[in-house]
């Protein structure tokens, strides 16, 4: 086990110092400065120049940031696209320069590929597919994917984890949540916690890796829109599926980035967007549970201007109650009313009240809502509503659920594809009827009559099981078995006090008893006709008791140590 850690710590202290050199070349040596490790940069400036030239310093950072990440590879390219959807997390600025990062990455051969495949179905590939393609559909950062055909003749697509993608991965992520404690020590103004960071990106990161989750999503996406006619998601083959494999029904189609406007009627064009548009509101509003990223390239075209959404690594959750709290929000906003705003703000965030009633933070709202203020529902763009309201949170360093930046990143994603494929085209204007219907199912009467009859059931409940808990509790009480837990918060320091104070008492009577007994074993001696032994004992005791009360007093003014 000892020769096993000693492996990984060459092999981290090896990739430590090439993510050094790496940034140092990309013009960041001074934070590497700034964070005490210019020793360990110092002796690496000759080689800098024979492995390349650094780069333009005129770049700006963000830029720069996102070509270290392109530079170290598949985990820190996934880093930058995950934290480009949490602007919550770090500035916007940096958010929008890596949405701009790539999965340009290295093609597997195929003979790994094969090994892997070998590894997950042990004697039961060939009877699973009947062919599998050598070259690759692509090659993404995590994964490889390759055209195959099952033995029944169904044309699929396996989805494929890169040999060895763990290991790397979560060596890098033991070295990133090392940096970023490190980073978080040194710099407190970043506006942005690296630890936060850190934590969320490798939740994504191991949710991405587990394609059993990915084959659970597009199943349930699936089921949602299996009687739909206008949207699809693609079949998965669970007998040809694992944690490393995810096998997927080919879909005969082009994908929405392959297609050019021009080459499509008026009618097709709106079509696509509007079908595109109400999947995601459905998935949003109707279910509460949504592809978060559905950019062109996640979106086949299919004939009929059906559309089907691919690639479900990335999914949002919106329960009923976080949607009622951002109509709430969308409501506040528009009606200009900070005190519900912030109440929503609180629901939404488990941010510290103290914060919202701050003067400064109340006055940034209020001309937050004066640009969206009375602005009718087709007016509305609520994208960018959500979208400035997070990144004021983030100035404040509120940090706000993963699943609300996901659900804003669905609406700005799907809303771009509106724009390019229609400019004319209204989302809000088409997806009124379905906010309206959630809002009507909020506020109706029939909504209302239902919680009614809920609160009414829920009291009939507790005061049919009254009578019983009553009996049980006397029972307990006639048995001699009662018994009441409290918890007292503080009760320890008042133990403490209460034990100083007999302490106190018990001290002051020895003494008292002391200076009485001495004092009366001195005056007897003096009325005695030859004194003798009781005076002398009542000096004794005397001094005793003198010295008894300089000790006393002078425990109370030494320090006391704390407790542990």
């Amino acid at each position: 086990m000892k020769i096993i850690n000693i492996k990984r710590n060459i092999r981290s202290t090896k990739r430590m110092t090439e993510i050094i050199k790496v940034l140092s070349r990309f013009g960041f040596r001074e934070v590497l400065v700034d964070i005490g490790l210019e020793n360990f940069i110092s002796h690496k400036k000759n080689t800098e120049e024979t492995e390349g030239a650094e780069v333009d310093q005129q770049l700006s950072r963000p830029v720069r940031l996102r070509m270290v990440l392109e530079e170290l590879g598949p985990t820190f390219i996934k880093l930058g696209q995950i934290l480009a959807t949490r602007p919550d997390l770090i500035p916007p600025e940096w958010a929008d320069e890596f949405k701009r990062l790539q999965d340009n990455c290295s093609l597997v051969p195929f003979d790994e590929i094969e090994k892997v495949l070998a590894n997950e179905f042990p004697g039961r590939l060939d009877l699973l597919f009947s062919a599998i393609e050598e070259t690759p559909l692509a090659a993404a950062s995590m994964a490889q994917v390759h055209r195959a055909q099952l033995k029944d003749g169904s044309r699929v697509v396996l989805k494929v984890l890169r040999p060895g993608i763990r290991r790397v991965v979560e060596e890098d992520m033991a070295l990133l949540e090392g940096l970023s404690q490190f980073v978080e020590s040194y710099f407190s103004d970043l506006g942005y916690s690296p630890v936060a960071v850190s934590t969320e990106f490798s939740k994504e990161l191991l949710k991405e890796m587990n394609l059993t989750q990915e084959a659970q999503a597009t199943n349930r996406l699936r089921r949602y829109f299996e009687d739909d006619p206008n949207i699809s998601f693609p079949k998965v083959y669970e007998n040809a599926s694992t944690r490393n494999i995810l096998t997927l029904e080919e879909i005969m189609g082009r994908p929405l980035s392959s297609v050019d406007p021009a080459t499509l009627t008026a009618k097709e064009r709106r079509t696509i967007v509007e079908n595109g548009t109400d999947a995601v509101f459905k998935q949003c509003l109707r279910f509460g549970f949504f592809h978060a990223d559905p950019h062109p390239g996640n979106i086949f075209l299919l004939p009929g201007q059906k559309l089907c959404f691919i690639d479900c690594g990335m999914t949002g959750h919106l329960d009923k109650k976080t949607a009622e709290q951002l109509i709430d929000l969308v409501a506040a906003v528009s009606q200009g009313d900070i005190d519900k705003l912030c109440r929503v703000i609180i629901e939404l965030t488990d941010v510290d009240p103290a914060i919202t009633d701050k003067r400064g933070f109340r006055v940034e709202l209020q001309q937050f809502t004066a640009t969206f203020q009375d602005a009718s529902l087709k007016q509305l763009d609520i994208s960018k509503l959500l979208s400035d309201f997070f990144s004021m949170l983030q100035r404040y360093h509120i940090v706000c659920p993963s699943d609300l930046l996901f659900l804003t990143k669905a609406l700005t994603t799907i809303e771009g594809v509106a724009e390019y494929f229609d400019p004319s085209f209204n989302v809000l204007d088409h997806v009124e009827p379905q906010i309206r219907e959630v809002v009507t199912k909020r506020f109706g009467f029939s909504a209302l009559r239902h919680r009614m009859h809920k609160s009414m059931t829920d009291y009939a409940e507790l005061f049919e099981s009254m009578p019983a808990d009553i009996q049980r509790i006397l029972d307990q009480i006639r048995s001699g078995r009662f018994t009441l837990n409290l918890e007292m918060r503080r009760f320890e320091h008042l133990a403490e006090k209460v034990e100083l104070s007999s302490r106190l008492m018990g001290i002051s009577m020895i003494i008292s008893a002391l200076i009485v007994g001495s004092s009366i074993l001195i005056l007897a001696d003096s009325m005695a006709k030859k004194p003798g032994l009781l005076g002398i004992l009542g000096i004794v005791g005397l001094v005793g008791a003198g010295l008894y009360s300089a000790g006393f007093v002078v425990s109370f003014l030494l320090p006391k140590k704390k407790k542990k």
